[in-house]
Parts: structure tokens; C-alpha cells; sequence
């Protein structure tokens, strides 16, 4: 087992209550709530957050392609929903498409790197215009609608994020056709089976 130097600063009741919940884990038992309170109250406290989010942004890299598809402009995409839904207010983070054809994650606002990654599966003449808006919104809602931690656990699609999402004019559209997309892939994969 490997330790974040993260935890380097962690008090020793910390570290016994992450053993709790490694020895939990490894025995496949819950592990005692008060370990997990003692733990969550110190993983994801503002200052390891703050230390996790800066560590990430020195150590790690984001695979950056272009925001520029074969098919559609995510630049484009974003100026015209900023004015639309965010009074051209928000700063445009990095955008780019992804690495590969990404099928299950359609979208991911990675806020340590300020950046929005599209799958590029969507980049296609088969996916509406709409949808890839759509995709884009609601990670642009990430940035104005951050996680928030209650009782230790992150909450990414908060109240306010989800009454927001509901107001993209085509957001049951887009629903169905997530739908879709998902029950295709899940065809897909019974077919290989």
C-alpha cells in the first residue's frame, strides 16, 4: 500500500482510521462509522483540498488535442452558450475533444486543470448539434456550480445544478437521447458476450 505525502501532516487518529476502512475494504466488511467520520473530516477538509487540487495541477499532465473538430467548434459552441446562458460572464477554460472515442464519459470538467474535455465520439455528422450543446452546458455548469462537500461526501450535481440543467430548451431531448446511447452500448456489449 502506498500513502499520499498528502498525509504526511495527518494525525495519528487520522491514520488509524484509514487503516480501519483499508482492513474494511480488504475483508469486504463496512468499516465503523466513526473511523469514516474521522477520516472524511480530514481527506476532505478545504486545506487537503486545496493541497490535493495544487498537487494534481503540479504533478499531473491533462492531455490536451484541440477544441477545433472535424465536425464542430467546441470554441464556437462555448462563446455562443456563455452569451446565452451565462451573460458572457464565465472564463473560457482549456476545451478540447478527447484522446479517444470515449463512450461512456460524454464530457469532464477537470477544474485542478480549468479544463472541459468532450468525447470525441460526438464529434460526428450522426450527432445532432443540439446534443453536443448540451454536453457542453452541462459541464460549463460544472465550473459555475463547483462540487460541494456535505458530511464529507462530494456532491457534483448539487440542487441548483440539476434546476439549471433543467432549463437547457432541449434538455428532455437530450435525455432520451442519452437514453439511447447508453442502451445501445449496453446491446453492444451483450452482443460480444
Amino acid at each position: 500500500m502506498r500513502l499520499s505525502d498528502l498525509f504526511q501532516t495527518a494525525p495519528p487518529e487520522v491514520i488509524r482510521a484509514l487503516a480501519f476502512l483499508l482492513v474494511a475494504r480488504l475483508l469486504s466488511r463496512k468499516a465503523p462509522r466513526d473511523q469514516e467520520r474521522i477520516y472524511r473530516a480530514f481527506a476532505f477538509s478545504p486545506q487537503l483540498l486545496r493541497a490535493s487540487d495544487l498537487a494534481r495541477r503540479q504533478r499531473g499532465r491533462k492531455v490536451v488535442s484541440s477544441a477545433h473538430g472535424k465536425v464542430y467548434d467546441l470554441e464556437k459552441i462555448f462563446v455562443r452558450l456563455n452569451r446565452r446562458y451565462f451573460d458572457g460572464e464565465m472564463e473560457k477554460p482549456v476545451l478540447t475533444w478527447s484522446q479517444r472515442r470515449a463512450r461512456s464519459i460524454l464530457g469532464h470538467h477537470d477544474a485542478a486543470h480549468d479544463t472541459i474535455t468532450i468525447s470525441k465520439t460526438l464529434d460526428s455528422r450522426e450527432v445532432p448539434e443540439w446534443f453536443v450543446e448540451y454536453i457542453l452546458f452541462h459541464e460549463m455548469l460544472h465550473i459555475k456550480h463547483p462540487a460541494r462537500i456535505i458530511n464529507g461526501r462530494r456532491y457534483y450535481h448539487t440542487s441548483a445544478f440539476r434546476s439549471e440543467e433543467k432549463s437547457y430548451p432541449r434538455y428532455e431531448q437530450a435525455q432520451e437521447w442519452l437514453d439511447r446511447v447508453v442502451r445501445k452500448r449496453h446491446e453492444l456489449r451483450a452482443r460480444a458476450a
